[in-house]
């Protein structure tokens, strides 16, 4: 009898233990996401240097850097590797969202334990979709290697880092992040438009692109991401690289480079035609597109009415080709214009910090389709997984 009584206490006590560890764990999961629901904790980032943070630093051989001045000359923390002259449109987002810190960068050492708790950033500057995208710019991540980066050395230490000890309660967390994308434009100017080894045609090019990064994101999706946010290509075109490689007068600068912006024009079209299919393949998910591309376009047809006076020339000194420069990239320690704000470009590609407000805002509140689709950032936020 005594031992009968004595292995239905230890039924009893494994029975209890087995319980609490279940609370636990389902409590630990309504916690979080009480504590959570009011907002977003963090963003992963992934794409080019329209969001990179400054990860090219951190690369031997990589020529695509804003780690010098004048990038950065009206960023708190100087120089930091983002090709502008003060925040970008992740910097921007996140204010509007709270998240209480810059994200940091994949590719620093110092990225890891708790600095990786409101997200971290993996873009590249000259990277693309395609893995041969950015070759020309020495060492650089292209999109396949940020997702395998995020797969194999971040994810496993965020959950590490959130104490999560069941799979529901990680899922749970992770709809507290956003995972933006922000890529594609370098794959047509510095890939179709510059080689194009194989002749394909724009079509194909487009179709290939859009389908390479639906599948992409789908991978995220698998991994855990919900909550996407997805820019569309800039107007390349009006760039004022595109306008000095076509030699165009200067009379005729403000017309743009319709070839280049059809092309583009092309890509947003489909993806953003695509979101809904996207979506239904990808449970639980939700996904926001940012079409920066009308945006820019609004400003450069119409810049004094938008509170910009330059819309075709740099803010800051670029070398051209013949000088040794690349016709995109500030000269190192180069002359600088003093008023940015009223500025499109601040070098020969990437916007002003006054342009990337622009964009941030209206991704967060715009309550045009042509703007964002399906909804705003801000809306998106709120849904509940």
């Amino acid at each position: 009898m005594a031992g009968g009584s004595s292995l239905r206490l230890f039924i009893l006590g494994v029975s209890l233990l087995s319980f609490s560890f279940q609370c636990f764990c389902h409590c630990n999961v309504n916690r979080k996401g009480e504590t959570r629901s009011v907002g977003i904790k963090g963003m992963f980032v992934f794409g080019s240097s329209l969001v990179d943070n400054g990860n090219n630093n951190f690369l031997q051989n990589s020529l695509a850097r804003a780690d010098y001045l004048p990038y950065g000359v009206d960023f708190p923390l100087g120089p930091s590797g983002r090709f502008t002259n003060g925040k970008n449109v992740l910097d921007l987002l996140g204010e509007q969202l709270k998240i209480p810190s810059f994200i940091p960068v994949f590719a620093d050492p110092q990225t890891k334990g708790s600095k990786i708790v409101h997200g971290v950033n993996f873009a590249s500057g000259a990277s693309g979709i395609l893995d041969d995208t950015g070759s020309l710019a020495g060492r650089v991540m292209s999109l396949n290697e940020q997702i395998r980066n995020f797969e194999e050395v971040t994810l496993p230490e965020l959950k590490t880092q959130l104490g999560l000890g069941c799979s529901t309660s990680f899922e749970s967390s992770i709809d507290k992040y956003l995972f933006v994308v922000g890529t594609g434009g370098n794959d047509y100017s510095f890939n179709y438009f510059l080689a194009n080894p194989h002749n394909v045609s724009l079509q194909v090019f487009t179709a290939n692109l859009t389908s390479s990064l639906s599948t992409k994101l789908k991978k995220l999706h698998s991994l855990g991401a919900r909550k996407f946010v997805v820019m569309s290509i800039n107007p390349l075109g009006c760039s004022p690289m595109a306008m000095n490689m076509m030699k165009l007068p200067t009379v005729t600068r403000n017309r743009c480079v319709q070839g280049m912006n059809r092309a583009v024009h092309l890509f947003n079209s489909r993806f953003k035609s695509m979101v809904d299919a996207i979506r239904a393949e990808m449970p639980g998910s939700a996904l926001v597109f940012v079409n920066s591309y009308k945006i820019i376009r609004d400003i450069i047809k119409s810049p004094i009415s938008k509170g910009f006076k330059d819309s075709s020339g740099t803010c800051c000194e670029v070398a051209s080709i013949s000088e040794g420069g690349n016709g995109i990239l500030c000269k190192r320690g180069g002359q600088v214009c003093l008023n940015r704000s009223s500025h499109v470009f601040f070098d020969g590609l990437h916007p002003t910090e006054a342009v990337n407000v622009q964009i941030a805002t209206k991704a967060f509140v715009s309550t045009l389709k042509t703007e964002v689709y399906p909804t705003n950032i801000q809306q998106m936020t709120q849904i509940q997984i």
